[in-house]
């Protein structure tokens, strides 16, 4: 997949294009691209996905643990799914505001080897977003333009919002079924307090992108990977109610079997089942016995799953 900065970077080669948001590339944006991906096989077409940075919601209404997924990784995971070119439209309140026949002209219709533009059932575009289905099939003379059919496997709603809600709620199982993946959060692995070491429980202090979206407080089976290797582990989303008084929301993560410095490097964590509540334990060592507890359910479900 090629990143370009102007549909005009496509020289001598006819074609498609769809346009959305795309945050968390989700199994209903998969279908979508798939289905796209298999026209422009057959036609002959190469496939342009157009996406915004920022999502538009940050700045019309902004906010922090919000995106599936970080900028950076929603690229990957599109790459992964075959598209062409990637072009990511630079979003702020003057695009919002654009009428619509203007941004067709300065993003969409710029090229005139454009053969299809494939819009989402419900997406639309510029000022009052009056740029629907309708208007762009008008306004586009020439070309192909169609609409996506909504993705309702089992008559179940699947979108990005749908999927926020599930993780706010913990329900990683179910974001597990509407991602195609397990839900995951990166970043930079930085010092803490040093508690769990002093408890026998080491863990790995998570700093991530505020922007991102975190699971319910709590504890989570997990895994990490890091350096290429991956590695069961439970993750503690909270505030250490035991240790500290309105703390600082943290992320982190006790791996099994890994006894190696690693500050200051990259680790993603994928969240894949809920385990229990936080909660402030009377003593130091009624923590460390629900520790010991939850590493065990963890150990007995990982052994489960690979039998």
């Amino acid at each position: 997949m090629k990143k370009i900065q102007s549909l005009n970077e496509i020289e001598n080669k006819k074609f498609a294009v769809t346009i959305g948001n795309f945050d968390g590339v989700h199994v209903g944006h998969q279908s979508i691209i798939k289905e796209i991906k298999e026209v422009c096989s057959q036609e002959d077409l190469a496939f342009v996905l157009i996406s915004f940075n920022p999502h538009p919601l940050r700045i019309l209404n902004p906010k922090e643990n919000f995106l599936i997924n970080t900028y950076d990784e929603k690229e990957v995971l599109i790459s992964e799914l075959g598209v062409d070119y990637f072009l990511e439209i630079p979003f702020d309140r003057d695009l919002s505001t654009m009428e619509p026949s203007l941004f067709l002209d300065n993003y969409i219709l710029v090229n005139k080897n454009i053969h299809s533009l494939y819009m989402g059932h419900d997406f639309a575009f510029g000022a009052n977003k009056a740029g629907n289905f309708i208007f762009a099939k008008d306004y586009c003379k020439g070309v192909n333009v169609e609409k996506m059919k909504r993705f309702n496997p089992n008559e179940e709603t699947v979108s990005s919002s749908v999927v926020r809600k599930l993780i706010e709620s913990g329900d990683v199982d179910k974001v597990r079924d509407l991602l195609g993946r397990n839900f995951f959060l990166t970043g930079n692995i930085v010092k803490g307090a040093g508690r769990g070491k002093q408890i026998g429980f080491p863990t790995a202090n998570i700093s991530y992108n505020s922007e991102r979206i975190t699971p319910k407080v709590g504890v989570y089976i997990t895994t990490v990977e890091i350096r290429g290797m991956v590695y069961f582990s439970i993750t503690n989303i909270g505030f250490n109610p035991t240790f500290v008084d309105e703390g600082k929301k943290t992320v982190e993560t006790n791996i099994f079997d890994f006894d190696e410095d690693i500050y200051g490097e990259d680790l993603k964590v994928s969240f894949i089942k809920r385990i229990r509540d936080e909660k402030k334990f009377n003593s130091v060592n009624e923590l460390v016995d629900q520790i010991k507890s939850d590493v065990d359910e963890a150990k007995k479900y990982f052994k489960e799953e690979s039998c």
